[in-house]
Order: structure tokens, then C-alpha cells, then sequence
């Protein structure tokens, strides 16, 4: 079962390859510990910015740029992404990888503090997409913020839902999300088994 898994993610990423700006900053964020999405899921954050034609867009964790640049790719040529980090050094790299890949500096917004210190700040209804990609035992707390700020139709997505879980309030935190989504009659559920798994989630439209 795992090596046919294993086949199918390599095959993913054959299909979306990723070109040096991303390999750069996937590079850098591996030296950083940052964490970042893998190629497939970055190949399905643009389809989904896409397919929402996303024009504001919220990101938990920068990756050092990688899940940014896959967002700005699949985003309205005028569309901004705000990116939510704690660490500094992680949004200085993101920054230097957004330029490398071409971006204009007012397609991105920089906020550094913690997740849930930074979303109440942000306007309700106001968002096309909000991605996860953190603290797994606040992925609820991020569910509730994402209901707040998604206009109708938008979406929210949380990265590595089917990763094997550590420590347990992290587990709990994915299950929980999990089980709110499925609970929810206003959202539209949909869990991707793509590299460590994307719960995503659509807003009602009306």
C-alpha cells in the first residue's frame, strides 16, 4: 500500500513539476525546518485559487514561500496574498522567493505574530480562500476564523491532514476539524489523500 502510495505521489509531482524559484525556496525552508507543502498539494492550492479566481488570500504558515508562490500562480493577476507567520526569518525568505518568482511586492501581505493573535484583525467576509498550514491542534480555532472571513463560496484548506500525528492534541486538533466540517451543513467537505493529505471546505454560497 505504501509504495503504490508512494507511485502516486511521484507521479503527481511529475505532472506539476516545480521550476527553480520553488526549488529554491523549498530548499531553503527544508534548512529552516519550516515544513512546507509538498508539489502535489502546491499543484492543488493553485488549481483551487484558480478555480475560485481568488483576488484575497489568507495563508497560515509561509513555508518560506512555497505554498505562496503555488497560491499567487492560481490567483487573480491582481489578487493579494496575506501571509500569516511566527517566525521572521521565515516571512524575510518568503519575501526574496515571492521577487525570484516574479511578483510584484503589492501582491503580498507580510503579518508576523501568531495565528490566532492575527485573524480577529482581519475583515470579516473578505477572503476568497484560506489556506492552514501550522499549529495542527489550532487547526479548530483557524476553521472558526476561516467561517468569519470567507466570503460565500470560498474556501479553506488544511495541509497535512492525513499525517501520522506525534503528539496527541495535535491529532485531536485534525480530528476535531474534521468532524466539525462533516457536521456542518453551511460547508461543503472534501478530504484530498494528495502528498500528507488536504481537508478542504467550501463555504455556502447563499
Amino acid at each position: 500500500m505504501e509504495a503504490a502510495i508512494n507511485e502516486v505521489q511521484t507521479y503527481g509531482e511529475w505532472l506539476s513539476p516545480e521550476d527553480e524559484p520553488l526549488r529554491e525556496a523549498r530548499r531553503l525552508s527544508e534548512e529552516f525546518s519550516a515544513d512546507p507543502i509538498g508539489p502535489g498539494g502546491g499543484a492543488a492550492l493553485r488549481l483551487l485559487a484558480s478555480l475560485v479566481n481568488a483576488r484575497t488570500v489568507v495563508e497560515i504558515g509561509s513555508g518560506c514561500g512555497v505554498s505562496g508562490i503555488w497560491l499567487l500562480r492560481g490567483m487573480h493577476p491582481q489578487g493579494v496574498l496575506t501571509s500569516v507567520d511566527v517566525e521572521p526569518e521565515n516571512q524575510r525568505l518568503a519575501k526574496i522567493a515571492y521577487t525570484d518568482a516574479g511578483f510584484a511586492a503589492g501582491r503580498t501581505r507580510m503579518i508576523s505574530g501568531r495565528a490566532l493573535d492575527v485573524l480577529p484583525r482581519l475583515t470579516d467576509a473578505a477572503y476568497d480562500l484560506v489556506f492552514c498550514d501550522a499549529v495542527r491542534r489550532e487547526y479548530p480555532d483557524y476553521l472558526a476564523a476561516a467561517q468569519r472571513l470567507l466570503r460565500p463560496g470560498g474556501v479553506v484548506v488544511f495541509d497535512d491532514a492525513l499525517r501520522p500525528c506525534t503528539d496527541p492534541a495535535d491529532a485531536l486538533g485534525v480530528e476535531t476539524t474534521a468532524r466539525l466540517i462533516a457536521e456542518d451543513e453551511s460547508l461543503i467537505p472534501l478530504l484530498l489523500p494528495i502528498g500528507d493529505g488536504l481537508l478542504i471546505a467550501q463555504k455556502h454560497r447563499g
